[in-house]
């Protein structure tokens, strides 16, 4: 009997998953090291659809102690409805979804509160998770920003005729055919980049900034007039990593918040973080 590679893998994600990366890894904060290693591993956390670098506690530049719990900004995202919800980057690192110690780093002159966390697992005992965001990042000699990559999860994009049509309560956002589509794995939307020509409402920027480590760095826009739901309703990637060169300039909605419409047929608004507005 067939096997649906999605099935499959949703049944994975409730274990804790690592994979060693190869990479020699380093986590500065300033001109301070505060990790260098070169056994690092991704890690992650039951439910969690983005890793963690870990890497052996030998390889920290400070000293381990105990850290006070804490509880991370829950964002789940419904990647699949049989296995409930998953928890997308939006979760604080100090969420933690298996057992084991939260830690804090001390070096001389700092403190890096829960920055670390040692999962009471056999397997990966001798190894601290490490918080993405508390540090900056770099595998080899190349900065990473945002979370680390995740090697199972890929993004294509492809250039479509599709008629996309997008609403807000009778007001036509924009239509185009000739969407620019972006599949990424495992995400629950297809999102369609379209060309600023084609969008009808004029753009408002806003000071919201958002980083995707396989994208790179967008800018938010607003529509005013259609109330809260319009607020930071699209995005766009004006110059995105080499992986994405297609979606330069190009405007994303969130089809979560609108009617969308392709070659005339209506689309279900995907359930995601961004259903909400706020």
């Amino acid at each position: 009997m067939a096997v649906s590679m999605r099935k499959r893998l949703m049944q994975e994600l409730g274990e804790l998953r690592y994979l060693p990366t190869g990479k020699r890894i380093r986590a500065r904060s300033g001109d301070r090291v505060v990790a260098d290693s070169l056994g690092a591993v991704l890690v992650w956390e039951p439910r969690r659809v983005v890793p963690v670098y870990a890497v052996p506690i030998r390889d920290v530049h400070g000293t381990l102690s105990p850290a006070a719990g804490g509880e991370g900004t829950q964002m789940p995202v419904y990647l699949d409805e049989q296995a409930g919800p998953a928890l997308g980057p939006g979760v604080g690192f100090v969420a933690h979804t298996c057992h084991g110690t939260a830690l804090d780093i001390v070096t001389d002159d700092a403190v890096y509160p829960g920055a670390a966390f040692r999962p009471a697992d056999e397997v990966l005992s001798k190894l601290v998770l490490l918080d993405s965001e508390a540090f900056d990042w770099w595998e080899e000699d190349e900065p990473i920003l945002g979370h680390p990559r995740d090697p199972f999860h890929r993004v294509d994009v492809r250039r479509s005729s599709r008629r996309v049509r997008m609403e807000i309560e009778g007001l036509v956002l924009a239509e185009s055919d000739r969407p620019s589509v972006v599949f990424e794995t495992l995400l629950p939307v297809t999102r369609f980049y379209l060309p600023r020509e084609d969008v009808r409402v004029p753009l408002v920027p806003t000071a919201t900034r958002s980083y995707c480590p396989y994208k790179g760095a967008a800018s938010y826009y607003s529509v005013d007039g259609v109330g809260e739901v319009g607020t930071d309703v699209a995005w766009s990637y004006e110059m995105p990593l080499p992986d994405c060169p297609q979606i330069a300039g190009l405007v994303a909605f969130y089809q979560e918040r609108l009617d969308v419409s392709v070659d005339g047929a209506p689309i279900e608004r995907p359930r995601t973080p961004w259903s909400e507005v706020g």
